[in-house]
């Protein structure tokens, strides 16, 4: 297949470049990325959907990537906890190489095409479950073994990859290929691939938060309270939503550990 996140860069002699001038040419690149995105919104609409469908009968989402890719299934997962109050075993990212590989490159861990089932079963995977494969290449070795295995055992697929027809895309039931074309620095996938992924995976796992009821209005009423700043605005929330005083709405959400719950034993004193 032909790998358009591996050709060649439109700028030449980019190490003769002031630093204003690679500045500027990055960004006129970035900006290309919600573009491509946009195009695609289509497929992640049938990825979220199906996603949404299998964790409300109980499912799970699992990511698996290598490098770049890997990492930011990772900083999905970890965020979804926080922000929507889940737990930790709803959305799970797995890196090749283990968490060591998070700030380490582990060298071939992408390679070992069995690798990622043998990684999925610590957490017992199985068909009500889904799995993304992220892989800006689109030819992951760990990716498409892992994809390919889970489409055996009835597990939903989909996968987020920034190349068109590639082996990962044909193991994935949901494929969503973001095409961002040649990178300013020529193969640097961290960059608008991995931009373009970050969005993908933005959307998908906000959409289906939603979807799933961990979202009421506009707000992250079952967000987790971990910090001076997070205490402050879900007192804003529950203030709003209650119409009471700050003070009131800060008792009520000390008391109750939510927003979710605070409002719903203001509404019923």
């Amino acid at each position: 297949m032909i790998r358009i996140t591996e050709q060649e860069s439109k700028y030449n002699d980019i190490d003769k470049m002031s630093v204003l001038e690679i500045l500027k040419d990055i960004n006129e690149e970035d900006k290309l990325v919600p573009q491509a995105v946009e195009k695609v919104i289509p497929q992640i609409e049938k990825l979220a959907t199906a996603v949404a469908d299998r964790m409300a009968k109980g499912g799970r989402l699992f990511y698996i990537g290598a490098g770049t890719s890997g990492r930011l299934g990772v900083v999905d997962a970890s965020e979804c906890p926080p922000t929507f109050g889940v737990p930790f075993d709803w959305v799970v990212g797995i890196i090749a190489g283990g968490d060591i590989a998070i700030r380490k490159a582990v060298e071939n861990a992408e390679d070992d095409v069995a690798q990622a089932w043998v990684d999925l079963q610590e957490y017992s995977i199985n068909e009500k479950d889904c799995l993304i494969g992220l892989a800006a290449s689109g030819t992951t070795p760990y990716v498409i073994g892992g994809l390919n295995t889970a489409r055996k055992n009835g597990i939903l697929t989909g996968c987020i990859v920034c190349n068109e027809g590639g082996p990962i895309a044909a193991e994935s039931d949901y494929p969503v290929e973001v095409v961002v074309g040649p990178e300013f620095l020529t193969g640097s996938t961290r960059m608008k691939s991995g931009t373009a992924q970050k969005l993908v995976l933005n959307m998908l796992s906000t959409t289906v938060m939603i979807k799933l009821g961990r979202v009421r209005g506009n707000k992250m009423v079952d967000m987790q309270l971990t910090n001076d700043k997070l205490v402050d605005r879900g007192t804003q929330m529950v203030m709003h939503e209650l119409n009471i005083d700050y003070d009131k709405a800060a008792d009520l959400l000390l008391r109750y550990g939510s927003v979710r719950k605070a409002v719903e034993a203001g509404q019923n004193l």
